[in-house]
């Protein structure tokens, strides 16, 4: 091609190729897509109700954040080693609620708020991991696929917390409440713990050789087995961290309520794997990324409050977070095709 110079252009070159070229990658960037999604809602809730942005309405969004990325974290370990937890939500109700039984009697045995947090704390952590590790079991020796382990663990950690809280909430501590709202800056406390927890998580799966680990096993199991990796021990430690994180939430929902409660983590196993397809990962694994999770976590806390502030019907929110998989997964299904 001559220009209006007379030089001739090189070859290939298109004018206006280069902007059409960075376009394109930014439209097939999903982190920045998500990134302009949750722009737009918020401009969207924000004209419906100015009130969405005031400082009150950040607090809850930022703690409703919280409990759910700590599940979404232990959900995008899971499903990039080609598994899937749907055991998350009812982990966090029976550990919120044993946690609730102990803190309550160390509360009644006028022990100081810290210890009582401190203990609380552990044994959440330890009621999850537990339920993980029965997972793991199940998975790696009784021979049970990722799908029905988890879904029996749902219904049995489910049905357990509202057995032996007889259905109602444990314990009434104020002063765990006081905390939630109590900031460094702009953030309270347990968000710079979470903040904290997704920056390891992050160096975890993208830096160390434990998450090429999880990638690698989520891609080929059985090559991953031959290149030498200790399939089974490494399962145990994704589905142990599910459950460590499940557990944790089931602390964060303590404080946030200043009690155990047994439904606190009813539909949360949706919303977090939810966040993980919205965030990019793939459900057949190998493929996740942590900052897509944390992206899809705010867009569903986004929604779902935004619903709320907008005097949307509460139940409308499950609907939401189901059309948003729906349509993270025909994404997925259909970018390879406009690859080939």
């Amino acid at each position: 091609m001559v220009t209006s110079t007379g030089a001739v252009a090189p070859a290939g070159r298109r004018p206006g190729g280069a902007v059409r070229s960075m376009v394109r990658g930014l439209v097939g960037n999903q982190q920045f897509m998500l990134l302009i999604a949750l722009a737009a809602l918020v401009a969207y809730f924000t004209a419906r109700a100015p009130v969405f942005l005031s400082n009150g309405e950040l607090a809850n969004i930022l703690t409703d954040f919280c409990s759910l990325i700590l599940l979404g974290i232990g959900e995008t370990y899971v499903i990039a080693s080609g598994g899937i937890d749907l055991s998350v939500g009812s982990a966090t109700s029976l550990s919120g609620v044993v946690g609730a039984f102990a803190m309550r009697s160390l509360l009644g045995s006028h022990q100081g708020e810290a210890l009582v947090l401190f203990v609380g704390t552990l044994v959440c952590v330890s009621i999850g991991l537990a339920i993980g590790l029965t997972n793991a079991a199940l998975i790696n020796w009784a021979r049970l696929v990722p799908f029905v382990a988890t879904l029996a663990m749902l219904g049995g950690a489910a049905g357990l917390a509202i057995v032996i809280s007889n259905g109602e909430p444990i314990g009434l501590d104020p002063r765990a409440i006081s905390l939630t709202t109590a900031k460094l800056g702009p953030f309270s406390y347990p968000s710079l713990v979470v903040i904290a927890i997704v920056a390891a998580c992050w160096l975890s799966l993208h830096l160390t050789r434990y998450g090429r680990y999880t990638f690698a096993i989520g891609s080929n199991e059985f090559a991953a087995r031959a290149a030498g990796i200790d399939v089974r021990r490494h399962v145990t430690s994704v589905y142990a961290l599910s459950g460590a994180l499940a557990g944790l939430a089931g602390m964060f929902v303590y404080m946030r309520l200043g009690s155990g409660a047994p439904t606190a983590g009813l539909n949360d196993e949706l919303q977090a794997i939810a966040a993980v397809v919205i965030g990019g990962a793939s459900l057949y694994g190998g493929v996740a990324r942590m900052s897509g999770t944390v992206l899809g976590t705010l867009i569903i806390t986004t929604v779902t409050s935004g619903l709320i502030i907008s005097n949307v019907q509460a139940n409308w929110d499950q609907v939401a977070v189901a059309l948003l998989i729906a349509a993270a997964a025909a994404m997925q299904a259909l970018r390879p095709a406009r690859r080939a």
